[in-house]
């Protein structure tokens, strides 16, 4: 068996075998096969593709590839959430505190953003002192004492991941949905997990355009999920406007601590709520999963989701009193209305142009190793259906730096469509996938 061998094979497009796959991952993660030849194996499953064998093995082999986490100290189930990223997408920083709240166990490792797309890990890195470097046993003690921690991928979880996504994204080959499949499970399952509830998002501001791309990547996680044993199922909804309100790290964090106060934006609220109760529908017995909506529905009435996402910030080193003082979070210099030039119906706004232009204020990366500002982000005026009137303000920019400012007002203005008659927003949740093909 050889590298070259296996390459041509899939050139052909030919099925490799379990064996033949694992050889190859190992071989990635040992270093004992060269980038370019990991490059043109990448090149032949972007153009060749993979069946659900296929993918099934090259996610088994990734897990296995470095430690899968043991939670068998934990008595009650373990339940996860990943999106595929949008912009705006603060739902991990909701979901998470209720789901745990109400008992279940929710083990995050989660990722940063890159591009127009926002992270998890940023937004939580905006809250100071939040530590997100733990340790595998620091993670397991968080999770034990509060039911839920926040982590990056560490060294010891899926290491061919890390090198298969480098080497993607110098290769343009990160848009294959085999190798996407494999990226997200390899973690997740690796995360010692019992469910999964996936957002695949779909439309402008996702990187899956179109409802067809998106059913297709749906139903491929769940296929693999379902296929090595942990309960998975997919919503997929829409990112053609930005999620909530607020585009940027800590104008996120409000509006999450907001929407765990019942307060925030109700496409937001919406989301959550519907995540949260499939989360606990899968980490419950079955005679208790019809009671998730009532148990979830409390839980933001009490605060008691909010208190528990006030325990995790402590627990993991952070400012608990951001909370209750949001000037505790990082501040923005400036802020500046950008307004539209005519009376009329909000009837598009462009979620990939806003995530854009808070890229381009600091909020975002364009390359991996990129400082982030965590100040500065979009704070949303009106959306879709929504009435404006000449002048009136579309959006609040938060910026530090006046040039910056200059940079990204037309973006702003232009992701905005003003029409003369009201349309209604695109439909939030477009489909659930629940069973496996």
């Amino acid at each position: 068996m050889n590298a070259v061998d296996l390459i041509t094979r899939k050139r052909e497009g030919r099925e490799l075998s379990a064996s033949e796959i694992a050889y190859l991952i190992d071989g990635c993660t040992q270093g004992k096969i060269p980038d370019y030849q990991i490059s043109a194996l990448l090149m032949a499953i972007f153009f060749r593709g993979m069946n659900s064998r296929e993918i099934l093995a090259l996610t088994e082999s990734m897990v296995h590839s470095g430690q899968v986490v043991d939670l068998g100290h934990l008595s009650g189930l373990k339940v996860d959430k990943h999106s595929t990223g949008g912009v705006g997408d603060k739902t991990s920083l909701v979901v998470a505190p209720l789901v745990a709240a109400a008992g279940a166990y929710v083990p995050m490792i989660s990722g940063r953003g890159l591009g127009f797309s926002g992270g998890t890990l940023d937004k939580l890195e905006s809250i100071p002192g939040f530590n997100v470097r733990l340790s595998l046993s620091q993670f397991k003690g968080v999770l034990q004492n509060c039911g839920c921690a926040f982590i990056g991928q560490t060294e010891e979880i899926a290491p061919a991941d890390r090198r298969l996504y480098a080497l993607r994204d110098v290769t343009a080959t990160v848009e294959s949905i085999p190798l996407i499949c494999a990226s997200i499970m390899s973690k997740k399952v690796a995360e010692g997990i019992d469910g999964l509830v996936l957002d695949v998002k779909v439309g402008e501001g996702a990187f899956m355009r179109s409802l067809e791309e998106a059913s297709d990547l749906a139903q491929s996680l769940v296929d693999i999920g379902n296929g090595m044993g942990t309960k998975t199922v997919a919503f997929i909804s829409d990112m053609n406007q930005p999620l909530g309100l607020a585009v940027g790290n800590s104008l996120e964090v409000v509006e999450a601590i907001e929407t765990l106060k019942g307060q925030g934006p109700e496409d937001l609220t919406h989301l959550c709520e519907k995540l949260a109760i499939k989360m606990l529908a899968l980490a419950s017995p079955p005679e208790k999963a019809g009671r998730a909506k009532e148990k979830i529905a409390h839980l933001l009435r009490s605060g008691e989701g909010l208190e528990k996402f006030r325990q995790i910030i402590q627990a993991q080193g952070g400012d608990p009193a951001v909370i209750d003082n949001y000037s505790r979070l990082p501040q923005a210099s400036h802020r500046r209305d950008v307004l539209t030039q005519r009376s009329g119906y909000v009837v598009a706004l462009n979620a990939r142009k806003i995530g854009e232009a808070s890229m381009a204020l600091g909020a975002g990366r364009e390359k991996v190793d990129s400082q982030i500002d965590y100040s500065v982000g979009i704070l949303l005026r009106k959306k879709i259906g929504d009435f404006v009137e000449k002048d009136e303000p579309l959006a609040t920019v938060h910026f530090n730096s006046e040039s910056k400012f200059e940079e990204v007002q037309a973006t702003v203005l232009n992701a905005f469509v003003v029409g003369p008659a009201r349309v209604d927003p695109p439909s939030l949740i477009k489909s659930l996938v629940e069973t496996s093909r």
